[in-house]
């Protein structure tokens, strides 16, 4: 017997490699804070364009081209550039409601701060279901929700409409950065009438 795993959702890790330097800490985790549901988040929305985190930022810039190049495989002369990037805190206790992020079309999340052994983020299917049938061993096909372990030096890259949180909090202090993008370019064909230019 054959099973297809047709039409998966592509989440892919990568790895910084690196610890963060002195500086790049510092800015990220002396921003400005404001009350979000169930934890905080930067004042600036805009947090990749500080010049403490040029390295940082061209790490990232190269890990959406290879996810979109190998995800996507675009035929036409089209990119992702990052639209906005903020800062996510969460204290011991506190937790990041159930979302996904519109008007993006990738989104990503790199761990400024993670445990390995206690921190994760957690995935959802958007799924009508006609019927529900009890379970006696979740797999990838019969779940509804799927965690993944994080940790500092995380890089998590995804389609912007999968939904995801993460619970409550037993570290003491743990420090997300999130973004989001879309295209810039020209997609479709004028021939076909299914141009699109998208400038920047």
């Amino acid at each position: 017997m054959t099973i297809y795993n047709l039409f998966p959702t592509p989440v892919q890790f990568f790895k910084l490699g690196r610890e963060l330097r002195k500086l790049e800490n510092n800015f990220l985790l002396d921003q400005e804070q404001r009350k979000n549901s169930g934890n905080t988040s930067s004042v600036n929305n805009y947090v990749l364009q500080g010049k403490e985190l040029f390295n940082l930022k061209c790490f990232i810039e190269l890990s959406l081209n290879k996810y979109f190049k190998e995800v996507y495989a675009p035929a036409e002369d089209v990119e992702l550039y990052i639209t906005q990037s903020w800062l996510n805190y969460c204290k011991k206790g506190q937790f990041h409601h159930q979302h996904k992020h519109p008007n993006s079309f990738v989104s990503g999340i790199f761990y400024v701060q993670a445990d390995a052994n206690k921190d994760k983020i957690y995935f959802y299917k958007d799924e009508y279901k006609q019927l529900s049938v009890t379970t006696n061993k979740y797999n990838l096909y019969n779940s509804d929700s799927w965690w993944l372990e994080v940790k500092t030096g995380d890089l998590i890259l995804f389609p912007s409409s999968l939904t995801h949180k993460v619970e409550t909090v037993e570290t003491d202090l743990r420090v997300s950065l999130s973004f989001n993008t879309f295209l810039k370019g020209n997609l479709g064909n004028n021939q076909e009438l299914t141009e699109l230019v998208l400038e920047k």
